[in-house]
């Protein structure tokens, strides 16, 4: 039987005990700190199927499929992103099942979990029958977790815009430098500013209004940003009977090891694998 994750803090100071990664700063300066913060549509036919489909099973609880099939840019960091996310998993007691294969997308393969990651896909990387069986996953009560270039997939696909929230547009050249601030704090020790090295995301809109943003850059912190005062990185909602969670972090493979960025990706997981009704 599943059991609760503990509290994100708590695993912190169990399990890493360490500094802050990268650079913390200072919520209303944008100052680097030394402090140790680390111790710590086409929704008609899936609605309608809600009626009709079983429920998740709660032996899916134990399981997340990790879908990285690429069909255009391939992300070098798609490794580190496995790697951690098995790891962030197995702080719960979660199976993590990694594929790059389509065929995966069908009732009977998706009824083995409780929700399905995204990670650095592009592309259009499934058929008809395969969105069906998705979107049919999710009806049912399944997770999305989307990361980084997920909102550079399936741009054919109304449904799956939807799930990731918002489509991918443009990026300044190269990686950028820049502040990252939590609108929903990470908990307790975490800073609330984060100066981070990533590849940022300007989106062709905002997500929906009904989405729960977690993160927003600050654009005065770098250059490129086309998203005004208020840039949304990261976002998370409930959908069409189940939950997404998407960030636009992910480019970076350092990024895959940086404290800050896995607690952040540790609120996703528990959030889609409905671990925690916090995203």
């Amino acid at each position: 039987m599943r059991q609760p994750g503990r509290d994100l803090l708590e695993l912190d100071l169990d399990i890493r005990g360490g500094r802050c990664g990268g650079q913390c700063c200072n919520a209303g300066t944008g100052e680097n700190t030394k402090g140790e913060t680390h111790a710590p549509v086409a929704f008609g036919a899936a609605l309608a199927l809600l009626g009709t489909l079983p429920s998740l099973s709660s032996a899916q609880a134990e399981q997340m499929l990790v879908f990285t099939k690429t069909l255009e840019y391939r992300h070098d960091s798609i490794p580190a992103a496995v790697a951690t996310i098995r790891e962030l998993a197995s702080r719960h007691g979660i199976q993590v099942e990694h594929s790059e294969q389509a065929s995966h997308f069908n009732e009977e393969q998706l009824s083995r979990f409780k929700a399905v990651a995204f990670v650095n896909t592009t592309g259009n990387v499934l058929g008809p029958g395969e969105k069906r069986a998705l979107e049919n996953f999710i009806a049912t009560g399944g997770g999305f977790l989307g990361i980084h270039s997920a909102a550079d997939t399936h741009y054919d696909w109304p449904t799956y815009g939807a799930l990731v929230g918002a489509r991918f547009k443009s990026h300044p050249p190269g990686l950028q430098t820049g502040i990252v601030r939590f609108v929903r704090p990470l908990g307790p020790g975490w800073p609330t500013a984060w100066r981070v090295t990533d590849e940022f995301y300007n989106f062709r809109s905002p997500p929906p209004p009904d989405a729960d943003v977690i993160a927003s850059l600050d654009e005065n912190s770098y250059e490129g940003g086309e998203m005004g005062p208020e840039h949304p990185i990261s976002w998370c909602r409930r959908i069409m009977g189940g939950r997404s969670w998407y960030t636009g972090l992910g480019h970076s493979r350092e990024l895959f090891r940086e404290p800050i960025f896995m607690a952040h990706l540790e609120r996703g997981f528990r959030y889609v694998m409905s671990l925690s009704q916090n995203c």
